[in-house]
């Protein structure tokens, strides 16, 4: 494996297309080995470059193609959907200090119908939104710094996520962070066009959303560690 690779290629593009339209163990076993040079190949080696860049910018991130890599066998045991296999590629990458799927972290996937780069924290429990909420109170300059800056601005936009429609009980109304208080959700990202991933300039588009979101990343994260 390459471990310069900066895309994919677009028979990868088209794997997943025709997996969309024939979604069933018939059509993907003959197939498996095309799905494993297509398309996992590609993202090992891509965790793999990134888990080379990552010492620079996010260290307190892990990047691994064990911890990073999504399968892509469905979990359908409590969902009306029974279609096995997912139609998209991902990756995420979670902080190395606490479990995966909790605190805040970096992730891409690649679809038929798009590509998503970016991060943030996607569903925090109470007790850790509300960690987050008192650190964002006596720190919110630091958080304005980061997600109102002009190159995070312009690479992936305002912050997004879920929003209470008031301030949450326990912080006053008119606080200075108010605005912050109300999240439920911190996000951060890019959508690209599907084509996008087949393109030379993949791997450095991707590279530069994770430079801006990672202090983003790591300021959430802040509060989780100390407990």
């Amino acid at each position: 494996m390459n471990p310069r690779v900066s895309c994919f290629s677009p028979e990868a593009l088209a794997f997943l297309r025709a997996l969309k339209r024939h979604n069933d163990r018939d059509w993907f076993k003959p197939r498996k080995e095309k799905y494993e040079a297509l398309l996992r190949a590609p993202m090992i080696a891509l965790v793999e470059r990134l888990a080379a860049d990552f010492r620079s910018f996010a260290p307190d991130l892990v990047a691994s193609p064990k911890t990073s890599l999504y399968r892509i066998y469905r979990d359908t045991r409590f969902s009306a959907n029974k279609a096995p296999y997912k139609t998209h590629v991902a990756a995420v990458f979670p902080p190395r200090s606490l479990p995966k799927h909790q605190g805040a972290g970096l992730y891409f996937h690649v679809s038929p119908t798009e590509v998503w780069v970016g991060g943030g924290m996607y569903a925090p429990d109470t007790s850790q939104l509300q960690a987050v909420r008192e650190h964002i109170a006596v720190n919110v300059k630091r958080l304005r710094s980061i997600v109102g800056s002009s190159a995070f601005r312009r690479t992936v936009g305002p912050l997004e996520g879920e929003r209470l429609q008031r301030v949450p009980r326990g912080f006053p109304k008119d606080h200075d962070a108010a605005e912050f208080l109300r999240y439920r959700q911190f996000l951060a990202g890019h959508e690209f066009p599907p084509a996008f991933a087949t393109r030379p300039g993949f791997y450095d588009a991707v590279l530069k959303v994770f430079r801006q979101v990672a202090p983003l990343t790591r300021f959430l994260n802040e509060p989780l560690r100390k407990g």
